[in-house]
């Protein structure tokens, strides 16, 4: 604990005494802030922000954004992260541990979030007390173990709006000085935050008046597109249901009934969560094997624990290699989470066999699919990207509404024309 202290306190003097800590540089940012239209200015044009995605499930293993922070503006590699909030940059402070990335580390800028700020406050329980009140000191913990610690600062995010402004908010987010790698680690220089809290980019965003406080994502095996607002979307195509409000952390649709190959399975009451910054799905141990055994069954034993490929845990080693999933998925049956509380009769969310399974390096056709309870996830199911291909997701939280449809994911949407 100690040593600890000692490093936060080392950062502060840092940040503080940084080359860009003149009054006079700090007065150019703010004037800089916003060179094309105000953020008044933005919210009366009700536009959208639309970018780019990179990556896929397999090979890759991950999908990234390009964005960029800071003055003038640096570009930044980021994983599109709606299971958590918090936008954090690996930041020469200096960096006690950081991972590889593809850029240099982010120079934080001095302009430090203290204490007492509401977005702080978020981050942390009732009872948390400052070491330094002229800072706010953050850690995040994922699911696959990895971890960020760092600070609070605020920096200018360079947005192109669907209208064709370029906007320039200045926005809150974490200078990550201490890394520590998950399971799933990715050569990316920091996590973009796309959850539902106050220090999200689209909660913040939202806050100055610039977007509303809509996420979507439509995942493809080349990429996609990422974006913030509504006008890019035609809502009455979008098949909704209600977003659990209970969940403070994760987009959560409520309970869901399993289904496969157009049958139920007598499996519900399934908590399912909708997680971008996981590559796979998973289902609680009890629901995993349910199914394990359903595939397993509908293939005389093909499916079998993997010895000679290391990919994924299940695999069918065919006659010869197979080449993609169109070799294979006539073999498999669809699966679906049937939500009894949507706003229509019991919408379902489908997945296709392409959308559960991937073909190894080695030919071999894999199960995307693993058991969440091995890596603790005992009280929801959350589907991952694996299982988003293809697809429009859609996170309201003006309206606590998720929503989804097909979707060619390869071809993003022209400014101001909504994509359905």
């Amino acid at each position: 604990m100690g040593k600890g202290k000692q490093i936060v306190i080392m950062i502060f003097v840092v940040l503080a005494v940084s080359g860009a800590s003149s009054i006079d540089q700090q007065q150019k940012w703010r004037k800089w802030m916003s060179p094309g239209a105000s953020s008044s200015e933005a919210s009366r044009i009700g536009a959208s922000v639309i970018f780019p995605l990179y990556g896929n499930v397999y090979p890759n293993g991950f999908y990234f954004v390009q964005v960029f922070v800071g003055y003038p503006p640096r570009p930044y590699f980021l994983d599109p992260d709606t299971g958590s909030d918090l936008t954090w940059l690996q930041c020469d402070a200096p960096c006690v541990r950081c991972t590889k990335g593809f850029h240099p580390l982010y120079r934080p800028s001095n302009d430090l979030v203290v204490c007492k700020d509401p977005l702080c406050a978020s981050l942390h329980s009732s009872d948390y007390r400052c070491d330094i009140p002229e800072q706010c000191d953050y850690e995040v913990e994922y699911a696959d173990g990895g971890s960020s610690l760092g600070v609070l600062v605020n920096d200018l995010f360079s947005l192109n709006l669907t209208s064709g402004i370029q906007i320039n908010p200045r926005l809150t987010l974490g200078c990550g000085y201490d890394q520590l790698p998950g399971i799933s680690d990715h050569p990316l220089d920091g996590v973009l935050g796309l959850g539902k809290g106050k220090s999200s980019i689209v909660s913040q965003l939202r806050d100055q008046g610039v977007v509303k406080n809509i996420v979507g994502h439509c995942l493809s095996g080349q990429g996609g597109f990422l974006f913030f607002g509504e006008d890019v979307y035609d809502s009455s195509r979008i098949t909704w249901t209600p977003m659990l409000r209970d969940y403070t952390k994760h987009y959560s649709a409520g309970n869901a009934e399993l289904v496969f190959g157009g049958k139920s399975t007598g499996l519900k009451n399934l908590n399912v969560i909708f997680d971008s910054g996981s590559s796979y799905t998973y289902f609680n141990s009890q629901i995993y094997y349910a199914l394990l055994s359903l595939i397993k069954k509908g293939l005389s034993g093909k499916l079998r624990e993997a010895t000679d490929d290391r990919t994924l845990p299940f695999c069918w080693k065919g006659k010869k290699p197979f080449k993609s999933t169109r070799d294979v998925k006539k073999y498999f049956k669809p699966l679906a989470l049937r939500f009894p509380n949507g706003w229509k009769a019991k919408p379902q969310f489908e997945i296709s066999p392409e959308a559960y399974l991937i073909i190894s390096s080695k030919g071999n056709a894999c199960l995307g699919i693993l058991n969440g309870t091995d890596i603790g996830l005992n009280n929801f199911n959350m589907i991952g990207d694996i299982s988003m291909q293809d697809k429009l997701l859609i996170y309201d939280n003006e309206k606590q509404a998720i929503g989804w449809t097909a979707a060619n994911c390869d071809q993003p949407p022209r400014s101001n024309h909504a994509i359905l």
